[in-house]
């Protein structure tokens, strides 16, 4: 599998607006795009260090995955997203290498990325996500 780069961190918070003077204000971050994805009933708030971002995850419902995950596992990081240059192609060939598939084909993410995950239970413990720009 060809991995470009660490695409973002994401961080499922309880709250954005309660987070961002911690990342703007400490640690000097710009949020530069906030928005809804309606689908992942989650809303997303983005920072940038370098060539790699930092995604904060805000349950939109009490039945969203990250609204889950927080009751979980508390506040924290979720998932480490991967750039790849054909997500359904590395989809197949994590499959093919007996790799838990949570998507079977790409979705639409945030930023207009398309995104597909990987289990954890398949990953040593750490939800993996492959991304890369959609066309």
């Amino acid at each position: 599998m060809e991995l470009t780069h660490i695409e973002h961190l994401g961080i499922a918070v309880k709250s954005i607006e309660a987070c961002l003077p911690y990342y703007e204000k400490v640690l000097g971050l710009k949020c530069y795009n906030i928005e809804e994805v309606a689908d992942q009933k989650v809303k997303t708030a983005f920072f940038k260090v370098g060539q790699t971002k930092i995604e904060l995850l805000e349950p939109t419902s009490e039945d969203s995955t990250i609204a889950k995950f927080i009751e979980k596992k508390g506040e924290g990081i979720h998932h480490i997203a991967f750039a790849v240059p054909d997500v359904q192609a590395a989809l197949d060939e994590a499959a093919e290498k007996g790799v838990q598939l949570i998507d079977k084909a790409p979705r639409h993410g945030a930023e207009g990325l398309n995104i597909a995950f990987l289990h954890p239970k398949s990953t040593c413990s750490v939800l993996t996500e492959l991304c890369m720009p959609g066309k």
